[in-house]
């Protein structure tokens, strides 16, 4: 059965791709946090354990609620690897140590880029006629300044 939410097939579409792409991109973001978990070395290695959980954490509920507003707006999540890495604009992990203080660079990158790309999809989200899928990324926006914050706050 069709959605009929009061929003036009075609700007539904626009919006289900701009919340996929945002999945592929916290999916790709998600690795990488757990990559840095598992890896992470060195004599700060315990607090940044538990730091990069509580952001994989966090993460993963995200993920959630993105693939469920995707549906929610008629549209089918993507689900696969392949489909992750052909709409991310995230790269996979690039830095090559396992100190944290690489690990908290790369991803404050990659979080910082995702705060840019959600702003201008704000925008054109809010064209569309989707004021559910706009507040619902402006609260996304939040949750990732304030991690930027904190990744920040651990850089010398």
């Amino acid at each position: 059965m069709k959605a009929n939410i009061g929003i036009k097939e075609k700007d539904r579409a626009v919006v289900a791709q701009i919340l996929n792409k945002l999945l592929a991109d916290e999916n790709v973001l998600y690795t990488k946090v757990r990559n840095a978990h598992w890896n992470v070395e060195g004599s700060d290695f315990h607090a940044q354990h538990l730091f990069f959980e509580t952001i994989y954490g966090e993460l993963a509920e995200l993920i959630d609620e993105i693939a469920e507003r995707v549906r929610s707006i008629g549209h089918f999540a993507i689900g696969t690897m392949k489909q992750f890495l052909e709409l991310t604009q995230l790269t996979e992990m690039k830095y090559g140590k396992n100190d944290s203080q690489g690990y908290i660079k790369e991803l404050l990158n990659d979080i910082e880029s995702l705060i840019i790309s959600i702003r201008e999809d704000i925008d054109t989200v809010e064209k569309a006629g989707d004021a559910g899928t706009e507040d619902f990324l402006v609260g996304i926006l939040g949750k990732h300044e304030k991690t930027a914050w904190m990744l920040r706050a651990h850089i010398k």
